[in-house]
């Protein structure tokens, strides 16, 4: 089946490109941003929590499960070590993008990345995010995208379409489900009021001989209808390993098939703005290792929505949020670690004692940047930080509840700029769990920790954010966000040391960003 994909894609592009003859005059442009960022906080997790930091670890685990650095008691070298002491550090990142433009219907771009993920960093594993080192001139320049952008000559077909080819953004509503770079194809095509994206990627390869490898197929329909648009997707991501390796191996313990699915709406209705998503996992994890008996397969199936509401007025801005995302029973599902990850895997064993079946709680796909999108200072960073920050969940082997899996919220914000260079947001948050039979961030025990069995909670925190956007120049932006969470019961800890359960002071952050855009 794959030879004749390949086969039809080489015609296909021989067909649609075998009529382009004449060279165009080029317009090349740079463009990108340099920022600057300062951290100082207690009891907030970051991206460098677990020194040297790699792509395919993460700093909570994939479904359920607190941060490592205030797990007091648990088993790894600096674990609990952070709670209730205050951290401060400066980073930076960098992006410079180029564009070689022929004309409106030929281009190609040329990505570039530098990251600091703390300014004075060591050695990573992988070479990466640590511009920061002390006697730069560092190894840590990442290509973040190389495409080509083409528009599709008229070969039969009497519709516009276009054509995206190479190491491009797979990106399919980021704040809720999936962004990620990567190898793929994506196209569009254009019928009024109707756009077609259909979209596929190459995670990975594995051995070209064998059935190891990972594809994603997508598409998206959306159509405009005045100032409101709607639209639908689906995604499938067909995965013979998993999770993804950081090396190949001619050994698969499990694979993978799933499926997200969803509907949305962006637009203005009378005097609001609204944006509206409903997604929806599903599919399992197999167990392929030649052993007897073999792990049940473990099913997938959670689902999240999300409902934003703005009303702007004079130089006044109001809006509301509520956001519901799904969260594991842990009687049915592990949570996998930290430093591992693995959560959600045949064979393995939950809290309660019991095998490992079902994932209900949401996740966005594998290696999905998700994480840096949300509402909360606390649980993603955003909108000063951009991810990195807080309470979520990266892991790039594998599926993971990002910033919202097994949480729900309210939200209410205003904003008021009362000169083009000033604009100041206050909100408030009540943020919950929604995780079964123990919670999603906290992991302390019943009966004062002295029940060997997870404790249930609702209330993770009532969070205030103060956001605070001043334009310096027109190309120069200076942020400044204080984010203070209320802890509830679902942010305790249980320590393996002392043998009971401990609450962490009301963690809090301050963080800014001076951003350069040219």
């Amino acid at each position: 089946m794959k030879k004749f994909i390949v086969i039809g894609l080489a015609v296909f592009w021989v067909l649609s490109f075998g009529t382009i003859a004449h060279a165009q005059k080029l317009d090349f442009k740079a463009s990108g941003f340099i920022d600057t960022a300062t951290f100082w906080g207690v009891n907030t997790p970051y991206a460098y929590d677990l020194p040297p930091w790699t792509s395919f670890n993460a700093w909570l685990p994939p479904i359920y499960g607190p941060s490592p650095l205030f797990n007091v008691g648990a088993a790894g070298s600096g674990f609990g070590q952070a709670l209730n002491k205050e951290r401060s550090f400066w980073g930076s990142r960098a992006r410079l993008k180029f564009d070689a433009i022929m004309e409106k219907n030929l281009s190609g771009t040329i990505f570039f990345e530098m990251d600091s993920g703390m300014w004075g960093e060591g050695q990573s594993s992988d070479g990466r995010n640590i511009t920061g080192r002390w006697a730069a001139d560092r190894a840590a320049v990442e290509v973040k995208n190389i495409y080509i952008d083409v528009g599709i000559p008229y070969f039969g077909i009497p519709l516009p379409m276009t054509a995206r080819v190479g190491i491009q953004p797979l990106s399919v509503r980021p704040h809720m489900v999936v962004y990620n770079d990567g190898a793929g194809i994506t196209g569009g095509i254009k019928i009024d009021p109707v756009t077609i994206e259909p979209m596929y990627f190459k995670p990975y390869e594995g051995l070209d001989y064998a059935a190891d490898d990972i594809d994603v197929y997508g598409l998206n329909l959306s159509a405009t209808f005045g100032t409101v648009k709607v639209g639908g997707f689906g995604l499938y991501y067909n995965q013979n390993t998993y999770p993804l390796t950081a090396a190949i191996s001619s050994t698969v313990n499990f694979s993978s098939n799933m499926w997200w699915f969803g509907v949305y709406t962006d637009g203005k209705v009378g005097p609001v703005n609204i944006n509206f998503d409903l997604v929806a996992d599903t599919g399992e994890v197999k167990d392929r290792r030649n052993i007897s008996p073999r792990a049940p397969d473990v099913d997938y199936q959670g689902w999240a929505t999300r409902l934003k509401v703005e009303y702007p007025w004079e130089k006044f801005n109001f809006g509301a949020v509520g956001q519901y995302a799904s969260g594991s029973d842990q009687k049915r599902t592990d949570g996998g670690t930290s430093v591992t990850g693995g959560g959600g895997l045949p064979g393995n064993t939950t809290p309660w004692g019991t095998p490992t079946t079902k994932v209900s709680g949401y996740m966005v796909p594998t290696a999905s940047e998700q994480f840096g999108s949300g509402e909360s200072l606390l649980l993603s960073g955003y909108p000063v930080w951009n991810g990195f920050l807080g309470y979520n969940s990266l892991n790039y082997a594998q599926m993971g509840r990002g910033s919202i899996g097994g949480t729900w919220l309210a939200k209410l914000y205003g904003s008021y700029k009362p000169t083009p260079w000033y604009k100041v947001t206050l909100a408030g948050l009540y943020i919950g769990d929604t995780t079964k039979h123990g919670n999603t961030i906290g992991n302390a025990r019943g009966f004062g920790g002295t029940s060997p069995f997870p404790r249930n909670d609702g209330t993770i925190g009532v969070e205030f954010d103060l956001i605070n956007e001043i334009n310096i120049y027109k190309n120069l932006k200076f942020d400044v966000g204080l984010g203070y969470l209320l802890a509830g019961d679902a942010m305790d800890y249980f320590n393996v040391t002392t043998g009971r359960n401990k609450s962490g002071d009301d963690p809090w952050v301050l963080v800014t960003k001076l951003t350069y855009n040219f």
